[in-house]
């Protein structure tokens, strides 16, 4: 009786596991759910700002869309206790997986699944993170719900075979939404604290990670205490992974939340009729010489962004 007990188990667990390959195959082939192709890994669609940037290096002010006013920040632009309180927080192991933690994932399923423990955190990785981003849209129907994970896991694989760890750290920090207007880290840093990412403080960096795990919920304009709550777990994280000492740890911690908050505005920077000038210039379906006149006495203004450049120069 135990041997055929143990026959049908193992007959079973084949079985799951063979469905389960199955069900991967399948959705890396695209023939479940959504799977970008390979053009879209290596280029994945998501807006910057444009600036406009005069000829000693200024930003004179950014042209955006709400919701794509982020500005791009190289890996080596990003402060060291930046990347070490989001990799504390969010995923401990990232340099040693390649898309999926395993353990993480086991201890979610263990912990939360099965002994209903709400505190146990989550199993995904910073890259799984990244493809619900870019690629997962939200779910709208039960079959959705069942496949979306699944579908993340497979882009977060494939995103670790195209990008390395530091491209991955980039384009998370880049792409993700602040809340206020404040899309991406560069802008986060200067409507919340009115600095540049390189400049931003321990305890600032940890303020702005801890916003990833709900930004709505840990908003620090609207909820000071609580997001300084926040902002202490991931100060403790961090002394867990050896990134603080306990004295500094427990520094930081006793600080207020401090912000210098202000919402990013096109309006805002130097020169703001020149630019809409400009805007009306660069949005105009065909050129003309009349949009040319006030530029012929400059001798040289850049507008740079990602997906735009223009330079205008005296003849």
């Amino acid at each position: 009786m135990v041997k055929k007990i143990i026959k049908y188990f193992w007959i079973g667990f084949g079985g799951l596991c063979l469905l389960a390959a199955l069900i991967f195959f399948a959705i890396a082939h695209g023939w479940i759910g959504y799977m970008p192709d390979v053009e879209d890994l290596e280029n994945p669609d998501y807006k910057f700002a444009t600036e406009v940037i005069s000829e000693d290096g200024q930003v004179l002010g950014t042209y955006s869309y709400s919701s794509d006013n982020r500005v791009y920040i190289d890996y080596s632009e990003l402060p060291e206790n930046l990347v070490q309180a989001l990799v504390a927080t969010e995923d401990s192991r990232f340099k040693n997986h390649s898309g999926i933690d395993a353990i993480g994932l086991f201890r979610a399923i263990f912990k939360r699944g099965i002994l209903m423990q709400k505190n146990a955190g989550g199993g995904s990785t910073i890259t799984q993170q990244l493809s619900k981003q870019l690629y997962s849209p939200h779910a709208t129907s039960v079959m959705q719900r069942l496949f979306q994970k699944p579908i993340e896991w497979v882009i977060a694989v494939k995103l670790e075979r195209y990008y390395t760890k530091e491209e991955i750290l980039t384009m998370y920090l880049n792409k993700f939404d602040f809340l206020n207007n404040a899309v991406g880290i560069k802008t986060a840093a200067h409507t919340y604290f009115n600095c540049e990412p390189s400049e931003l403080k321990t305890e600032q960096s940890a303020t702005l990670v801890g916003m990833c795990k709900n930004p709505s919920y840990f908003n620090p304009v609207r909820f000071n205490e609580r997001t300084r709550g926040r902002r202490n777990v991931v100060l403790d994280q961090m002394r867990k992974h050896d990134y603080l000492t306990q004295a500094q740890c427990d520094s930081l911690s006793n600080m207020p939340l401090k912000l210098d908050y202000k919402r990013v505005d096109h309006k805002e920077g130097i020169a703001p009729y020149f630019r809409e000038y400009l805007r009306g210039v660069m949005t105009a379906k065909k050129p003309e010489r009349a949009f040319l006149a006030p530029f012929l006495s400059l001798k040289k203004c850049t507008c740079r962004s990602l997906s735009c450049s223009v330079t205008a120069s005296s003849a």
